[in-house]
């Protein structure tokens, strides 16, 4: 008789799904999240996939990863290193193993590991795990054979039999973890729901790798669970970034009163928006997917004319070819977001890994004086917080706005708690006036916000033309005028200016006295948090601010970064938010700078070995 199975409790777990572009790991890690959101875990993902649509078999640079992070309580990274890692081949083994930590578990599947496999992943023996000195536990499993053997009579052909082996490594993986498997077969029939067959073999050799674990009870002996932490009461879900977007802008639309309107053009790793938000007819959503990122743009200027909640979607290269029509959007001042989720560049570049590398492109990149607020997303949850916000200062100010999020974030997911959408604040469009009826001009403007007034077409009393040539400020009509043209550049400035007053102040976290200020923005917040955590909790006096609105910058900007002796700013580019606040604000004390520019995100052990030392630098 076996003896009985040991059950580890563990507060947080790192597993990474591996295998070659075409075994299906990005499912399987989104529904080892998905199972894990729904029991209440926290959770932090990252994929990590080629380019290319299907890059050749068993080759090193065809290898597709899915990194899960899983916590009973808040996890803010998807880790630096795995616990369990689960390599369908001998090229994921080989490319994975720099994430592998002394205590690893491994899974492979025994039917790849042949001599032609391995010669595709360029080892030199048939025995890998001597050559890369691998000592670690592992599960050795004949998954592809299981597979074949599971769904034998029941019709599918073998190449449809062999699609479904990540189901049966999913299963063996949430064994492993006591992880209940009714939700996955939930999800499957869910996303096999016009291939009823393919569905059940699915969900079959889901359950038979379950099963299979607990028949090798003789080589494991341990299995692990992660506690649920106590949540707040609600509906939690798990979500990517860029799901989380397109709600936010339903959201919005929703409590501005308006229709939305998607103009895009496919672009990695944008595309999605436009998938999700292609999904909501019923919602009142309008989504055109445009013959190239130009009429993208322009096709949004004119649903933003029309009184629409404007939107287009694109990462850097598309910016490039939209810049001359956003500049359009910034003289006529119509309200329009901008969706940059930011790629490795330049050009195609890195097109599914993730940098930080167009802030400057956002802020800059147009002719003349072009003013357009930037805000940045932290995390795929503040993807829809911060859409949101981006819509309200779009529709209120009467401006083209930038939203900023990036490949790490937009294709991660986290748990997400469903919003009461009564808690966010009211959008008011800044329509036109009705005692301005028939004596109103286009740049009439409110002197508060210097905001001009939204007419749509239409209305009668508010005929007015609008365009790219300069206006004069007080008839709307085309002037040519030297002081005209500077004191409209100074007003479209001005306006973006005063949307200071409505964006929060920067929170300080730490020492308010630190002997070091660490400071980011965007996708970075949540490994740039890890790194000052885990910094404090060694006795180091250090604090961290990290930016959403970046132009405005937020109002206490200055008086935070004077504060400190010494600030580092951290960024996945070559230094652009630190040259931007060295240009705006005067009399900062020196500015550190850590960059990398990998397509990969930051790693916390690297961060708080290289802010020590600043710390200690004398």
């Amino acid at each position: 008789m076996k003896d009985k199975i040991m059950v580890k409790h563990l507060d947080t777990v790192v597993v990474l799904f591996s295998g070659d572009s075409g075994d299906g790991m990005q499912l399987a890690g989104n529904m080892f999240s998905s199972i894990s959101a729904v029991l209440g875990n926290d959770i932090c993902t990252f994929p990590d996939y080629p380019a290319e649509i299907r890059a050749p078999h068993g080759s090193l640079g065809g290898v597709s990863g899915y990194r899960v992070h899983i916590g009973a309580e808040k996890v803010y990274t998807p880790g630096d290193k795995c616990d369990v890692l689960v390599a369908m081949n001998p090229a994921a083994l080989k490319t994975q193993i720099k994430y592998l930590t002394p205590k690893s578990t491994i899974i492979i599947d025994t039917d790849t590991f042949d001599e032609m496999e391995l010669t595709k992943a360029q080892f030199n023996t048939d025995d890998p795990f001597a050559e890369l000195g691998i000592k670690n536990e592992v599960i050795a499993a004949p998954i592809t054979s299981m597979c074949k053997e599971s769904l034998k009579g029941m019709g599918l052909d073998n190449k449809s039999m062999v699609r479904c082996k990540n189901m049966m490594a999913l299963g063996l993986v949430c064994w492993l973890f006591n992880r209940p498997v009714d939700y996955a077969e939930k999800l499957l029939r869910a996303k096999f729901a016009k291939k009823p067959l393919v569905a059940e073999a699915n969900v079959k050799v889901l359950n038979d790798g379950y099963n299979y674990g607990h028949n090798i009870h003789a080589s494991i002996t341990t299995t692990y669970s992660i506690e649920t932490e106590n949540r707040e009461k609600g509906m939690y879900t798990d979500i990517s970034g860029n799901k989380a977007t397109a709600y936010g802008l339903i959201a919005a639309a929703e409590k501005a009163g308006l229709e939305l309107y998607l103009g895009s053009y496919p672009i990695t790793p944008a595309t999605d928006i436009l998938h999700e938000l292609a999904k909501h007819k019923s919602l009142g959503v309008k989504t055109v997917q445009c013959e190239d990122e130009i009429s993208g743009c322009a096709s949004a200027i004119g649903a933003a004319f029309a009184g629409d909640l404007a939107v287009t979607t694109t990462s850097g290269p598309g910016i490039c070819l939209k810049s001359e029509a956003i500049n359009l959007a910034v003289m006529a001042e119509l309200p329009l977001v901008i969706i940059d989720v930011q790629r490795g560049g330049p050009s195609t570049g890195l097109p599914t890994k993730s940098e930080q590398t167009d802030l400057l492109q956002v802020l800059y990149g147009r002719n003349g004086e072009s003013p357009v607020p930037v805000i940045a997303a932290s995390s795929p949850t503040d993807c829809f917080d911060s859409i949101y916000q981006a819509c309200k200062v779009a529709v209120e100010h009467m401006t083209p706005v930038f939203f900023l999020s990036d490949a790490f974030i937009a294709n991660g997911s986290a748990a997400w708690k469903l919003p009461d959408l009564n808690e966010y604040p009211d959008i008011k469009p800044h329509y036109v006036l009705s005692e301005q009826k028939n004596n109103w001009s286009p740049y009439n403007r409110d002197s508060h916000t210097m905001a001009r007034y939204w007419a749509v077409p239409g209305m009668e009393g508010y005929t007015h033309v609008i365009g790219g040539l300069e206006k004069s400020s007080t008839t709307g009509a085309i002037c040519y005028d030297p002081g005209n043209h500077e004191k409209m550049v100074s007003y479209r400035q001005e306006k973006i200016n005063r949307i200071v007053n409505e964006i929060p102040d920067l929170e300080i976290f730490g020492d308010q006295d630190a002997d070091l200020l660490v400071v980011g923005w965007g996708g970075t917040f949540g490994h740039l948090y890890s790194a000052v955590a885990l910094m404090r909790e060694a006795g180091k006096k250090v604090a961290f601010v990290h930016f959403h609105w970046i132009s405005p910058l937020p109002k206490n900007t200055a008086d935070v970064l004077r504060k400190f002796k010494k600030i580092v700013v951290a960024e996945q580019n070559s230094g652009q938010l630190a040259g931007y606040l060295r240009m705006k604000i005067e009399n900062l004390p020196h500015i550190y700078q850590y960059n990398k520019i990998q397509g990969q995100p930051f790693q916390v052990k690297s961060l708080k070995d290289a802010f020590t030392k600043i710390m200690e630098d004398a």
